[in-house]
């Protein structure tokens, strides 16, 4: 059910790109130009284009100014941009010997890595346009407006746009200044290095909006009607609505659509898990990656273009187009369809073929592609045998693999044989072979195919030599607003939806599908209109918006169902065995076996797919999104009179490999609760108590059993759908006889969404008895953290390494150690991407909280200046630590002296890690004066791989020999040799309190090594290691 694909265009925010003021970049392009020696005719001989020796000097790309320099002042000259003299001189001949539509093909061909490009350097290219008179005064300040105002992108686009409006002498110049800085821009050198391997034949390769050669006569009347057909199957959406008025909304696709957001290479996941779940669970992640640039956006039509060179010389192309259910895929190739027909793009291919494989399993017989055409086409006629010697001018669109029955089986030798090799388009083979032969280009080499699919899909073309691979994304923030203000006539109501969504944390993951933003429209929606707010609690849980849902489409069409409940009950065993046959499109013999009749009612579940062939009657049924069909057959379990083993039903569908009945399972719990259940009880009666109480069983005993299986990442992930059960739910009572006393939750190396941190925040908040809360490697990052924020105080050993919190999180964290209720005692922060910028916080923690005493914070970039703001808060005698562990922190022997300064003065400290820095010989030096103190307390000192040699040993041993409580000390991975063995023999012998000393990894001598291991015969319980 879809309105809209998802926005065009990149609205977040981009990182910002250091600039220089105009009156630098000025003065730098002015020099460049100044100092180049030209060879070249002047501009005045030539005409008002400039030549490319007038860009010398590239100035979108600027040297940083050291900080607290004048750069204005500087007498130095500014570094000139380092050339890249093969890709850009061999770049600026072929310019020189293209017309002005190959310098536009080549702009549109490029046009967002274009963008991005530009982004990195907008100011300079503008001002060096205004300067050629190529852009006003005007439009040099529009753009560089939008730059001040931190719009890169859009003052990015703005620039390429009234490049492209100027024309040629402005896209050459463009071109030329690009040729001068392409080693600075690793997307723009490839993109030269891709041209200068095609050779003459590049342009040709990128054939945009070029026709083929004429066609023969016979075949346009076929044309004209062909495209006449399919713009008339194409031009309109059709939608489902919960409105009684308008059971289904008509829309102009041209209106309506909304360029789709597509990256080249899908993301590699193995879908383990409901794929809506899969995906939503990376949105983030590529979300952070989008920003950064790290994923190439590509266009439709670049779909049908080759990525590499060798495969763009080649004529035709397979490509296959991946997505989750309801993020577009159908819609996309409706708009290319539509495009192609009414002559506005993808006119290099003479003819459009475009097939559904839905609509291909109902071929139950053998065919051959020409009778496949005219089953669909039949117009066609006796022409086809013309089209079959211009194959490089088709297009075969094949939508919905993962709909599809057959089997594609494209390493099959039986298909590499003379009597059955589909090379001919009158021989007579399977479906599946024809399809699996034109991706391959066995059958009429040279044609180009579209494939779509479903991730779950995808494996079925790992072997067909797929030539471009793609992947529909989802919607950003900004891009969901757009939705929403299309979906509501009153911005009102639609600035209302869009802050529930956001300041609910379970519903607004999800709404990077637009279809599942669809569904979130005409459920909450009513809330929102005049005098509806006040009278009911809005839906918090995906339960309760699914159950508003359906109701509201109940209001709108129940009324012309006899028996309401007994259809429900038909309509959900139907959907529920979908579900486990994994079928999404029911046919009219599906609706019979489950006794049910079409109507008007059931359209208004079921979108009605009709065939193209309408006289044929070939009518096709599927809920309008994979979600819906889950909510019925949920609804079903709670509907039937005679409650079947609901709890066997469950644990079965528990049991199922790939996550598929994971939705199904959390509206199952969901309408166990009341919020759920009681608007619908109003239309179709009370649920069965039995069954809510099987249910509520069925989930309590799944949550205790999964929280002692949580050994492996299966077992975790697991355990995290169980406590969706309770969340969806919404049983306190229930959450807290399952959870209340748990003191332990481990999912250390699962990857948790925000969502997952909600209902775990959730369940957390309950439970009275927390100690330890095991999230170490679960990619939560700071948006996770946030969900957490308010109930982390509550444990006792909170682990969070490896989670990319960075700064921002340890702020969160910082206040929750300040909270007066706090119980944490030992925090671990390794490998979270920390600096010196969160230090000032976490000391102002330190010396508040006066229960936390182990602190990990290894693997970080905290410096020199990091550790001073934490020794200043370790010499407080508020400061209660006792384990510091800073290994791998850019430590120099800059901040031993604070250190050693804590060492003195501290009471509580006793074990200090620091492995890993460049302390030196001096840094260890200064903290052993500190170790001499009598108030010293440290009693493991960790020094492995600090940069140390003998030259340190003496005042290293003569301060340890004088600690009468060290027991454990790490002096491995450095450069110690026989010199300091005397040494070193004397601590082991001396300190009777040492336990273990490890000195492995230095540059002993076998004999010296055999000498100090002997030495932990000395005395019982010592450890010696070399």
């Amino acid at each position: 059910m879809r309105l809209r694909g998802s926005g065009a265009g990149d609205s977040e925010e981009t990182p910002s790109v250091k600039r220089l003021p105009v009156r630098v970049v000025r003065a730098q392009l002015l020099e460049g130009v100044k100092m180049e020696v030209s060879t070249e005719p002047s501009p005045a001989q030539q005409g008002p284009g400039p030549t490319v020796q007038d860009l010398e000097t590239p100035v979108s790309v600027v040297p940083e100014v050291p900080e607290g320099s004048n750069s204005e002042e500087d007498p130095s000259p500014p570094k000139k941009m380092k050339l890249d003299t093969d890709s850009g001189s061999a770049f600026v001949e072929r310019l020189k010997k293209c017309d002005d539509h190959q310098l536009f093909q080549l702009i549109k061909f490029y046009q967002d890595r274009l963008e991005e490009v530009i982004e990195e350097g907008t100011e300079g290219l503008s001002l060096m346009l205004k300067e050629k008179g190529c852009f006003s005064d005007q439009e040099h300040h529009k753009v560089t407006e939008l730059l001040e105002k931190g719009n890169q992108a859009d003052s990015s686009k703005l620039l390429l746009n009234l490049v492209m409006e100027k024309g040629s002498q402005a896209r050459r110049m463009m071109w030329e200044f690009f040729a001068k800085q392409c080693d600075e821009h690793p997307k723009l050198d490839k993109m030269l290095k891709e041209l200068e391997d095609l050779g003459s034949d590049s342009f040709d390769c990128m054939n945009i909006g070029q026709d083929l050669t004429e066609m023969p006569s016979q075949l346009k009347d076929a044309e004209v009607k062909h495209k006449e057909g399919l713009r008339e199957q194409t031009e309109l959406l059709r939608v489902n609505s919960t409105l009684k008025k308008e059971k289904v909304k008509i829309f102009q696709l041209v209106d309506h659509y909304a360029e789709l957001s597509i990256i080249c290479t899908p993301r590699d996941v193995q879908l383990v898990e409901h794929e809506l779940l899969a995906r939503s669970r990376e949105h983030d992640v590529w979300r952070e990656k989008h920003l950064r640039k790290e994923m190439t956006k590509i266009q439709p039509d670049q779909l049908f273009q080759a990525n590499s060179p060798a495969s763009q010389n080649k004529p035709g192309i397979s490509s296959a187009l991946s997505g989750v259910q309801g993020i577009g895929k159908t819609t996309m190739v409706q708009k290319i369809v539509y495009d192609w027909a009414t002559e506005k793009m993808y006119q290099q291919f003479q003819f459009v073929f475009s097939f559904k494989f839905r609509d291909l399993n109902s071929i139950n017989c053998t065919i051959n592609l020409r009778d496949l055409i005219l089953t669909f086409y039949p117009y066609f006629g006796n022409v086809l045998g013309e089209l079959w010697k211009s194959p490089e001018g088709l297009l075969f669109i094949f939508d919905g693999l993962d709909e599809f029955n057959g089997s594609l089986n494209f390493d099959n030798p039986k298909m590499m044989e003379p009597q059955t090799f589909c090379a001919d388009p009158e021989f007579q083979c399977e479906v599946s072979e024809i399809v699996c032969s034109l991706i391959q280009h066995r059958l009429l080499p040279g044609c180009s195919v579209l494939v779509t699919s479903r991730p779950t899909a995808l494996y079925l073309l790992e072997k067909a030599g797929i030539g471009v691979w793609a992947e529909i994304l989802g919607m950003v923030c900004d891009e969901r607003k757009e939705y929403f203000n299309k979906i509501f006539e009153d911005q009102a109501v639609a600035a209302a939806v869009v802050r529930h969504l956001q300041e609910n944390e379970i519903l607004y993951p999800l709404s990077y599908n637009p279809s599942y933003c669809w569904i979130l429209g005409l459920s909450l929606g009513p809330f929102f209109t005049q005098g509806d707010g006040t009278q009911q609690e809005i839906p918090k849980t995906i339960t309760q918006l699914y159950s508003h849902y359906i109701c509201n489409m109940l209001k709108s069409h129940g009324q012309q169902i006899e028996n309401l409940r007994d259809v429900f009950l038909k309509l959900g065993e139907m959907a529920f065995a979908g579900i486990s046959e994994k079928k999404g499109v029911f046919r009219s013999e599906d609706l019979i076996k489950y006794n049910l009749q079409p109507s008007q009612f059931l359209s208004g579940f079921l979108m009605d797919l009709l065939g193209r062939d309408e006289s044929a009657q070939s009518v096709v049924h599927a809920f309008p999104h994979l979600t819906i069909q889950e909510f019925v057959a949920a609804l079903a379990q709670f509907l039937t009179p005679e409650p079947k083993d609901i709890v066997k039903l469950l644990n079965e569908a528990q049991s199922k490999e790939g996550g598929r009945f994971e939705i199904f399972l959390r509206f199952v719990a969901g309408l166990s609760s009341p919020q759920s259940a009681q608007p619908l009880e109003e239309f179709l009666g009370p649920f069965l108590k039995q069954t809510t109480s099987r249910v509520t069983d069925w989930v309590k005993e799944k949550v205790n059993g999964q929280l002692v299986n949580t050994k492996n990442k299966i077992g975790k992930r697991n355990h995290m759908n169980t406590l969706h059960y309770l969340a969806e739910s919404q049983n306190k009572v229930l959450a807290q006889s399952t959870v209340g006393s748990v003191e332990t939750f481990k999912f250390c190396g699962l990857r948790l969404t925000p969502v997952d941190c909600v209902v775990l925040s959730h369940v957390i908040g309950l439970c009275n008895t927390i100690k330890h809360l095991n999230l170490e490697n679960c990619f939560i990052q700071y948006e996770g953290l946030q969900r957490l924020g308010h109930i982390v105080h509550k444990c006792r050993e909170l682990r969070l390494g490896r989670n990319k919190l960075g700064d921002p999180g340890v702020k969160l964290l910082a206040a929750a150690l300040m909270d007066q209720d706090c119980k944490i005692q030992k925090l671990e922060l390794k490998s979270n991407a920390l600096t010196d910028s969160c230090a000032e916080d976490l000391a102002s923690a330190l010396v508040t909280n006066q229960t936390l005493v182990i602190l990990s914070l290894s693997n970080n970039k905290l410096g020199d200046s990091g550790v001073k703001l934490l020794s200043v808060a370790l010499k407080n005698p508020d400061c209660k630590i006792q384990t510091l562990v800073l290994k791998n922190n850019s430590l120099t022997n800059s901040c031993t002296e604070d250190l050693a300064s804590t060492l003195s003065t501290n009471r509580s400290l006793t074990d200090l890690i620091l492995g890993g820095n460049k302390l030196g010989d001096s840094g260890v030096k200064l903290l052993s004066a500190a170790l001499r103190s009598p108030d010293c307390k440290i009693q493991k000192l960790l020094l492995w791989d600090v940069g140390i040699t003998d030259s340190c040993t003496e005042d290293l041993i003569s301060a340890l020999s004088m600690n009468r409580i060290l027991t454990d000390l790490n002096l491995g991975s450095n450069a110690f040799t026989d010199r300091s063995v005397p040494a070193f023999s004397q601590l082991i012998q001396t300190c009777r309190s040492l336990k273990w000393i490890w000195l492995g990894r230095n540059r002993f001598s076998p004999s010296k090594k055999r000498h100090l291991k002997l030495l932990q015969n000395s005395r019982p319980g010592l450890s010696v290691e070399v």
